[in-house]
């Protein structure tokens, strides 16, 4: 997987964020129920705490790029509830077998 587009030979501005980028901003829309602006400055958050200095796909591309995909989160059963903890130092999910 890989955050930058491949060179695909076409006429034109070649794509900066690959359909991964474009998937992962997509994935964190549908996870937290953001509007996609919202997202976008969530998501260059995320990259900016990680150290990462990836270009975050602009509103205007990621709403013409998902028309051709599909969000696919993957989901697990669980027979209980899923707790979520978030404190100062990370995110821990806690639910069956914890």
């Amino acid at each position: 997987m890989s955050w930058f587009a491949v060179p695909n030979g076409k006429p034109g501005h070649p794509e900066r964020s690959s359909a991964a980028a474009i998937q992962f901003c997509l994935s964190v829309e549908v996870l937290f129920g953001l509007p996609l602006r919202q997202t976008t400055g969530f998501v260059e958050s995320l990259l900016s705490l990680s150290g990462l200095d990836w270009p975050v796909p602009d509103y205007t591309t990621i709403c013409r790029r998902q028309k051709h995909l599909k969000v696919q989160i993957p989901y697990r059963a669980a027979s209980g509830p899923l707790h979520l903890l978030v404190d100062s130092t990370r995110i821990k999910f806690s639910g069956e077998g914890e």
